[in-house]
């Protein structure tokens, strides 16, 4: 997987077939209903079955956000109806990064006219070269920067200091985490795979999908584009609030 193959513009694949398979049934019906007076109040409500499945698809911004849950859900059903077809022709892979993409460009129009206030940025272990002894699972900030791996990246950038950020070598954890923080918003970094099951899983919680690239295979040497991210967060995400922001003075009347 090329790590840019979650970017918003790749979700067609996906958009053509949600979109396109319910659309074209419609249109089968309302012709059918035309050609056939017998029973063209079923062949019309047929069309307007296929009309209502396509109509969560046009949702955004805060309607999107309310219905997220259902819609997710309705969603990962389509991903999974039709990964058998897309296995036999070997596009597994492409058609759930098309839906990854997909959820991609639906959080991005949700947050960019109103960023998230609490977002929460999920690392997987395996960023971390297999070799090094520095217990980033314990601390992040634990790591030697050396430079080969993205878990430097990540810290030399100032990254750790702007967001809230964990890093997880289970998915159930990640989960767990993500529950206990309760964030607007969760960029979350891993395979493929695991992003797919992470958004059916949290289907609530909207999340920012960011391919892990593989050069070793998986769950070995991963990396990822750490400026990928960078500009994620800083697209959907309220600045975090330095420490002297949060100070307040005290209000005079509630003084003895």
């Amino acid at each position: 997987m090329k790590p840019d193959d979650l970017d918003p513009q790749r979700a067609w694949p996906f958009l053509v077939v949600r979109r396109g398979v319910p659309l074209g049934l419609a249109l089968l019906g309302l012709a059918t209903a035309l050609l056939h007076p017998g029973g063209r109040g079923w062949y019309l409500l047929f069309a307007m079955a296929c009309f209502a499945e396509v109509a969560p698809t046009f949702r955004r911004g805060e309607s999107y956000l309310r219905n997220r849950r259902a819609i997710i859900r309705w969603d990962g059903l389509w991903v999974f109806a039709l990964r058998p077809a897309a296995r036999m022709i070997g596009r597994e892979g492409a058609w759930i990064e098309s839906f990854c993409a997909w959820n991609n460009l639906k959080v991005t129009q949700a947050f960019r006219a109103r960023p998230a206030r609490r977002a929460l940025v999920l690392l997987p272990h395996c960023i971390q070269m297999a070799r090094c002894k520095a217990k980033v699972l314990e601390d992040l900030a634990a790591c030697h920067r050396c430079g080969l791996c993205p878990v430097g990246d990540y810290l030399q950038a100032g990254l750790l200091d702007r967001w809230d950020t964990r890093i997880a070598n289970r998915s159930h954890k990640a989960y767990r985490e993500a529950r206990e923080f309760r964030p607007d918003l969760i960029v979350a970094v891993s395979c493929a795979d695991r992003l797919l099951k992470g958004l059916l899983r949290l289907p609530e919680v909207p999340v920012y999908a960011i391919a892990l690239h593989l050069p070793h295979g998986m769950c070995v040497d991963t990396s990822f584009q750490v400026s990928r991210l960078q500009a994620a967060m800083e697209a959907l995400v309220e600045p975090k609030a330095e420490e002297g922001d949060k100070v307040r003075p005290l209000r005079r009347g509630g003084i003895a």
